[in-house]
């Protein structure tokens, strides 16, 4: 990183992702999609970055997160942890997700 000594969160499958303090997931009625407010950012999630989000409450690890979905969507669980591991290690990376 440049300088400023801040260190990149990292998602493992043990991670227990969490919304960063200063972000909300929000559905905006008016235009009928899900955003994610953060200072002076706004983020419009895909239906599958909601699914994810929605579960991401801090008391769930990434592994656990990826087993409900895999049982929601009847999809195989090691195809959707290498999925959601990647959505939300680029979410930490903008500084939207904390573990």
């Amino acid at each position: 990183m440049s300088g400023t000594g801040a260190s990149r969160t990292i998602i493992a499958q043990t991670s227990r992702p969490v919304l960063a303090r200063h972000v909300k997931l929000r559905q905006d009625a008016v235009r009928g999609r899900w955003v994610i407010l953060a200072p002076e950012r706004v983020f419009t999630p895909d239906a599958v970055a909601v699914a994810v989000l929605q579960l991401c409450d801090g008391s769930r690890s990434v592994g656990e997160i990826a087993g409900e979905l895999a049982r929601i969507y009847d999809a195989p669980t090691e195809r959707i942890l290498s999925d959601i591991t990647e959505l939300l290690q680029g979410l930490a990376d903008k500084g939207v997700v904390a573990s």
